[in-house]
């Protein structure tokens, strides 16, 4: 087991988190054989470590015309999009920027990757079968590399993945959508695509997911309040 500690967002992820993610999972009974305490052969197993990686692939991207820059802000977005947004919350990218060629290094701009309206991305899920969604539909040109110079959360899971050679992913269904944009960006790096297994999301009693936008409770939150190991597990195993 590997465990990676996704902290490119350095606002929300502090030191004290990261403790408290090694002790909450000890705790519940996980054992990994890699991760950011005790090393590995893909060390470091922390994403603001591996910056250059992300930033190679960026690059590479970049030479081969693959993504464009872009100097639109979430509000510039939202006035142009006239249909209704994605279900994961992210804006349409309506293309404003697609005629950009470059971006002077002042320039406070994000990365996007180019995908043309109606290009379809297919998959087959472990869990959920055949899944195909449509750009321009679904979802629009997305960001891999952010204005604040931080890689985007999809081009640094796939380069992470690759490069920790995962074969299978297991997540939410929340992130299906996720998963057809992370399959565009294999195929511009010529990297083999993972199998797929999106799972049931875990629910509160009115079917709600259990999310921190929500003030949901937390692992932490249900230990202290006596829940025991076996109890959670009892839980997850009936959901």
């Amino acid at each position: 087991m590997i465990l990676r500690n996704d902290d490119l967002d350095r606002a929300r992820c502090k030191p004290e988190f990261v403790s408290a993610m090694f002790e909450d999972l000890r705790w519940f009974g996980f054992k990994w054989q890699e991760g950011p305490d005790i090393g590995g052969p893909f060390a470091p197993y922390s994403q603001s470590e591996r910056t250059s990686r992300y930033r190679s692939c960026l690059e590479q991207l970049k030479a081969q015309g693959s993504i464009y820059p872009c100097a639109c802000s979430r509000k510039d977005i939202a006035a142009a999009v006239c249909a209704p947004h994605a279900a994961d919350d992210e804006l349409i990218y309506p293309g404003t920027c697609r005629s950009r060629i470059g971006a002077s290094k002042n320039d406070a701009c994000s990365w996007r990757l180019r995908v043309p309206d109606g290009q379809q991305v297919s998959f087959t899920d472990v869990q959920c079968g055949r899944q195909t969604f449509e750009a321009g539909k679904d979802f629009g040109d997305f960001v891999v590399w952010r204005p604040d110079d931080i890689p985007g959360y999809q081009l640094a899971c796939v380069v992470d993945d690759s490069a920790m050679q995962i074969s299978e992913v297991v997540r939410g269904r929340d992130l299906l959508l996720s998963t057809a944009r992370q399959i565009l960006i294999y195929q511009a790096l010529t990297l083999p695509v993972p199998n797929f297994l999106h799972c049931e999301l875990m629910t509160d009693e009115s079917g709600v997911r259990l999310a921190k936008r929500h003030d949901a409770l937390s692992l932490r939150q249900l230990r202290l309040s006596g829940a025991s190991r076996d109890e959670l597990m009892a839980g997850w195993n009936t959901a």
